[in-house]
């Protein structure tokens, strides 16, 4: 999510820093990228030069003294401590005025604030995968924002040639909350054997879904789509209509992780998802 993000933001002018301790995981975002803009150009969606300024605009870097910047986009794994450790530590090294937003999908944004000296700073700003592509983006507000900063995150992300909707901080925010009996009926389905992965797929695209419930959770990742089940069942009170899959849950202890693994709900040629 982090690479897709740093693309849109590169691609709309902006100097952008993709930041992360691994070189490795840095690495394989620089070939994403850079497949990416090849691809646009060979369809002739943009020009080679343009192709070369998004990439231009763009700093990887493994030193977190790097991230220096007005806003910072986080996009690490789910967990609250670890999102807010992490704004601890940029916020030592930027301005008092900069603003931080989480794309986590499945915490709650006060959870994170909260536990940091700046939460009227914080906010949600929940990118759809893939980023460079989804038109859509959720803004969190906690009662701890104020218009003013909700308002800069809305330009932000106007900039970015996104929608945003704005929400409170609530368990799935909209589209996961609503998503999820999308998700979970289908598993029941799968569960009770009335029909296989690629039957429930055909038939949901052919009534009018661009991607049916599997293809979407293996592009998603499996691990993240089951964080976000059990996270809205929990925080809603377990209730029975919300429990997660216990397919779902298999896939996600055998590492069987959708696109990003090459293996999921359906198989891929590449780690990629190719």
């Amino acid at each position: 999510m982090g690479r897709g993000i740093a693309l849109v933001t590169a691609r709309n002018g902006f100097r952008t820093v993709l930041y992360d301790a691994d070189e490795k995981v840095l690495g394989k975002a620089r070939g994403y990228i850079g497949i990416s803009l090849d691809n646009e150009v060979a369809r002739k969606k943009i020009s080679a030069e343009a192709a070369k300024g998004v990439l231009d605009n763009i700093q990887f870097s493994s030193r977190i003294g790097a991230c220096i910047a007005p806003m910072i986009l986080e996009a690490i794994y789910e967990d609250a401590e670890a999102k807010a450790s992490l704004f601890e530590k940029l916020d030592r090294i930027n301005s008092p005025d900069t603003l931080f937003a989480t794309n986590t999908s499945s915490l709650s944004i006060r959870s994170i604030a909260r536990r940091t000296s700046f939460p009227e700073r914080i906010a949600g700003l929940h990118f759809f995968n893939p980023a460079e592509r989804m038109k859509l983006v959720e803004i969190v507000s906690t009662d701890y924002s104020s218009p003013e900063m909700l308002e800069k995150i809305k330009s932000f992300a106007g900039r970015l040639g996104k929608t945003a909707v704005l929400c409170k901080d609530h368990p799935g925010f909209i589209v996961n909350r609503v998503a999820r009996p999308f998700y979970l009926e289908a598993l029941r389905m799968a569960e009770k054997k009335m029909a296989g992965f690629p039957a429930i797929d055909r038939l949901m695209e052919s009534a009018g879904f661009k991607m049916g419930p599997f293809h979407l959770m293996d592009l998603i990742g499996n691990d993240i789509n089951y964080a976000v089940s059990q996270s809205v069942y929990e925080a809603l009170g377990k209730p029975g209509r919300l429990k997660p899959s216990a397919i779902q849950q298999s896939l996600v202890q055998n590492g069987m992780l959708g696109r990003k693994t090459g293996a999921g709900y359906f198989t891929y040629s590449n780690q990629e998802g190719t």
